[in-house]
């Protein structure tokens, strides 16, 4: 695998010195590299519409690869249909998912590995989603930083509607092309984007769109973004707007901080113009622009209102406040009311469903989701809404396990003083800090 890396590298550096576009990509698509990602697939992935998994793929490895690699040379190779899933969205609604089949799947995830690497150089440091070393909190740190330590004044909080859904190919392809001249692997990345869903045993072209759970997906998301809003974000907006301006981007999420309420404003009446040239479309009800930095409060307060407007990103939501002593402005977080309504849920729909098991296994389950939570949610200035969510949690566990029978099972002071004394709950603690040098210079 490492010899095929230091030729991806190669080719690379040889566009640099070069007209800017890399060759030869297909060839990297090999029995090593197949095998290579065959041997990183989870065996708990979800079978497409061939219900072939890892396991029955892993019986005639080598074979299988090596017809795989053939109809590839012959120009014979089709991916299959995928298979379309609806899994519940926060808001009701449904979000589609693709399942690819297995053997598409290898081959997604090593054309997803050859783009990192021709992409990742280009990429800018404000997108945040689905790259190597970056992660959700950085981003949220970020956010943090660009209004507490610059000349914040005004945040658009901006959603797209359905983008996995409204990716045009034809755009998609043509940014493709600035940066790829191997047409194999171009045509390769098109075949797939052709290669149609599978709904109820019903076959539906897609003619547009880059489904979620595609192996490549996440990548090509980035590249489109990344010419659709960061570039342009760079080049036009950053570098000919006089305030202060800023973009924090995770996938299709994004937040956008401006110093001057003019230029706000402008910049969301360009963005509509921009999005509706590459087929997106903003969801309107959850755009908006609003006063938010360290002049914030008191500003809303001048205009009769009781604190400053808040807005969410990433499952948090982000608020004026200020240190402990009240002598300095901070932007704090927390957890935002809808996903924490959502994990109170999740976590009361586990509970009664596996009320009946032994008692210490429904405490080590309680305590493998309280752990992934305070993973994600344990971070500066959010102490309160994970405690808030651990004693939620334990009220949650003493009333489903009083439902195991007619007969009441603890009383509050047996529970609390008796079983949770010896079989404890996770208590949350920090896990993510968000501070930098800088705070800790004030």
């Amino acid at each position: 695998m490492m010899n095929e890396l230091l030729g991806i590298q190669f080719s690379i550096e040889k566009a640099n010195r070069t007209d800017g576009k890399v060759q030869n990509l297909a060839c990297f698509i090999n029995e090593n590299t197949l095998a290579e990602a065959h041997h990183r697939m989870s065996r708990n992935k979800a079978k497409g519409i061939d219900g072939v998994g890892k396991d029955e793929y892993e019986t005639n490895l080598s074979q299988n690869l090596k017809l795989l690699l053939n109809k590839m040379k012959k120009g014979s190779y089709r991916p299959k249909p995928i298979r379309r899933v609806l899994i519940p969205k926060d808001n009701g609604k449904m979000r589609p998912l693709g399942i690819s089949c297995y053997e598409d799947k290898l081959v997604e995830y090593v054309i997803a590995e050859i783009l990192i690497m021709v992409y990742e150089p280009k990429f800018y440091n404000c997108s945040y989603g689905f790259r190597p070393d970056r992660n959700c909190h950085q981003a949220v740190k970020e956010v943090i930083e660009d209004v507490q330590y610059h000349k914040t004044n005004y945040v658009v909080e901006a959603d797209i509607k359905g983008f996995f859904d409204n990716v045009n190919h034809e755009w998609l392809m043509k940014f493709l092309k600035h940066d790829i001249a191997d047409r194999c692997f171009l045509d390769l990345i098109n075949k797939f984007l052709k290669a149609g869903i599978m709904i109820n045993g019903t076959l539906e072209d897609s003619e547009t769109g880059t489904p979620q759970g595609n192996g490549a997906s996440p990548v090509l998301a980035n590249i489109y973004l990344h010419y659709v809003l960061d570039n342009w974000f760079d080049v036009k907006i950053r570098s000919k707007y006089k305030g202060e301006t800023y973009l924090i981007r995770y996938c299709d999420d994004f937040v956008c901080c401006f110093q001057n309420i003019w230029e706000a404003q402008k910049f969301y009446r360009e963005l509509n113009i921009r999005f509706d040239k590459y087929s997106l479309e903003l969801a309107l009800e959850k755009t908006r622009i609003l006063e938010f930095g360290r002049f914030a409060e008191k500003s809303r307060i001048v205009q009769g209102y009781r604190k400053a407007e808040t807005f969410d990103f990433l499952g948090f939501t982000f608020y004026c406040s200020s240190d402990r002593k009240k002598e300095y402005f901070r932007c704090k977080v927390k957890t935002s009311k809808k996903k924490f309504r959502k994990k109170v849920k999740e976590m009361s729909q586990w509970v009664k469903e596996h009320r009946n098991l032994p008692v210490g296994e429904i405490i080590k389950g309680v305590n493998i989701r309280l752990r992934g939570h305070y993973q994600y949610y344990c971070v500066n200035d959010n102490q309160y809404e994970t405690h808030k969510f651990f004693f939620r949690t334990k009220w949650i566990l003493f009333y489903w396990l009083n439902r195991r029978s007619e007969k009441r099972s603890y009383t509050w002071d047996e529970f609390y003083n008796g079983l949770l004394r010896t079989l404890p709950l996770i208590v949350p603690s920090l896990k993510v800090s968000l501070f930098n040098q800088k705070l800790n210079m004030i």
